[in-house]
Order: C-alpha cells, then structure tokens, then sequence
C-alpha cells in the first residue's frame, strides 16, 4: 500500500467502509461467511467495476492490485468476530461511508472523464461509482436496493459532488484541491442529510 499515495490509500479506505456495510448485510440476512465474503467485496468494488466495464478500462481497477481484494476480506474478518461491536458503531461507520460516497463519486467522475466521455455520462458514471456496490449488495441479498425506496439522501450527495468535479474539470480546473472540495461537498451534504433527516420527495399526491 505504500506506492499507492493518498488518492489510493482513501480509496482503500473507501473500500473498506464499504466492505463493512456488506459484511453486516450478510449478517443480517443470517448468510455463512461465504456470503459475507461474497457481499464484502461486491458492495467494496462493484461499483468501480462497473464504471471500469463502461469506459472500456481492461482490466478493471479492482483486478490490478491485490490491495483492493484483501481489504474487503479484512473487513469481512473484523465482522465475522467483532460484528455486534460494530454494529454499536455504526454511526462512525456510517461517517465513513458517507466520506467513500464522496470520494468515489468524484474519482469516478473524473476517471470517465480522463476516458473522453461527455460532461454528462461522467457525472452518471461517478453517480454508478458511488452507489453501484450498494445496489449490488441488495439485489443479491434478496432486497429492494435501499437508493430506491428508502429516500434517504444519498444518491443526491453523489449527482451534486460528481457534477461540480466535472464542472470544474471542464473549465480546466485539476488537481487534488478540486477533487477533495467536490467530495468535501458531497460529503457534507450527506452527513447533513444523515443529521436532519432529509428525504427526497415523492410524486405528487402520495403520501408516507
């Protein structure tokens, strides 16, 4: 992990909080460690490899280090003995996730931009990124994914950090300070969305 430099090791961290989730999802679902190893690393990487799958990036990011593989197994590890403690937690777990919400909205973001798409696919690509392993996780245990009925804000800090990072880059601005201020936003809004408990709406006419 050492050459990787701070971009990686957040992204490791990113990783890893989101390897959580998926561990304790699996804890939930009363599966064996088979699947929670299963769920650990889709949640951590399926959204990478997803976005990897559509710009064409071979292999995918999540197959060029053995990093990004044993990072959702150390997670899986700490959950499998420790899961009542961390499930006590799980609000500075959920910090974290909020902190890999914006930090791979944007890296996404950026990368699809890197890969010459248009402004647009960049910021559904970094929307993908950011929740895709979410997605993933649900689906396979046997949920509706959370992103579409829960109407908690959370795909919403992903579309507002991985649109200003690509507005930013369109107008020529780069660089580490850009990418952290827009993951900083995406970030921001999360949490005050966690503390508020803000909810995106429903149509017209229906009610909770």
């Amino acid at each position: 992990m050492s050459d990787l430099g701070i971009p990686g090791a957040l992204d490791l961290a990113g990783i890893f909080v989101f390897a959580v989730s998926g561990a304790l999802a699996a804890v939930q679902k009363r599966l064996d460690v088979v699947g929670m190893v299963v769920l650990a690393e889709i949640t951590a990487l399926g959204g990478g490899i997803l976005r990897d799958l559509v710009i064409g990036a071979v292999p995918p990011a999540a197959f060029t280090s053995v990093s990004y593989v044993l990072v959702p197994l150390v997670a899986t590890v700490l959950v499998f003995f420790w899961h009542p403690q961390v499930t006590r937690i799980m609000p500075a777990v959920m910090l974290f996730d909020a902190a890999g919400l914006g930090l791979f909205c944007v890296t996404g973001a950026i990368k699809a931009l890197d890969f010459r798409l248009s402004p647009l696919h960049a910021v559904l690509l970094g929307v993908i990124t950011a929740v895709g392993g979410g997605i993933l996780r649900d689906m396979l245990s046997g949920q509706i994914p959370s992103v579409l009925y829960d109407r908690q804000l959370y795909a919403l800090p992903a579309l507002v950090g991985a649109t200003v990072a690509t507005l930013l880059w369109h107008e020529g601005l780069h660089g580490v300070a850009v990418s952290a201020g827009s993951a900083l936003l995406a970030f921001g809004l999360r949490v005050a969305a966690m503390r508020w408990g803000w909810r995106t709406p429903r149509a017209r006419g229906v009610r909770d």
